[in-house]
């Protein structure tokens, strides 16, 4: 993870503190929320400049929530992950994607880039979503 490139505060910090308790991905405003709940005295942009810091630096792994806005989940130390994510319930779990590793390296090369950037979101519906209620038939595989 590269440096942030501003000065530490004491809400940046609690910004970090609450992403780190997250474990799945979270926006904006549910962080800023779990900050105020816990009577952290942080404004929404504080949160968002602290994540734009964050996701600048390395330090968060970023999606879209599907209406145009952004989720945010902590980086692990071992660097950048993909992540398979519950349409119903927003949970999400990392998946191996060593694969997708090769391929972008792959086509970067191949178009002479450097430094390529790449995005990759995986979304489905999780067992315990997925599972049928009050003895109902699953639900059909979708192609």
């Amino acid at each position: 993870m590269k440096a942030l490139s501003t000065r530490p505060t004491p809400q940046r910090a609690a910004v970090q503190e609450a992403l780190a308790r997250c474990q799945d991905f979270v926006s904006a405003q549910v962080l800023h929320a779990l900050l105020t709940s816990d009577g952290r005295r942080v404004g929404l942009t504080t949160v968002y400049r602290a994540l734009h810091e964050l996701e600048a630096a390395g330090g968060v792994d970023v999606i879209g929530d599907g209406d145009g806005g952004r989720l945010y989940r902590r980086r692990p130390a071992e660097g950048h992950r993909h992540y398979l994510i519950c349409r119903s319930c927003g949970r999400s779990r990392p998946v191996e994607a060593e694969a997708v590793e090769r391929w972008a390296e792959r086509v970067a090369r191949e178009a002479g880039y450097a430094t390529v950037e790449h995005t990759v979101e995986l979304s489905g519906v999780c067992p315990r979503c997925h599972r049928p209620q009050d003895g109902a038939a699953p639900l059909p595989a979708q192609a």
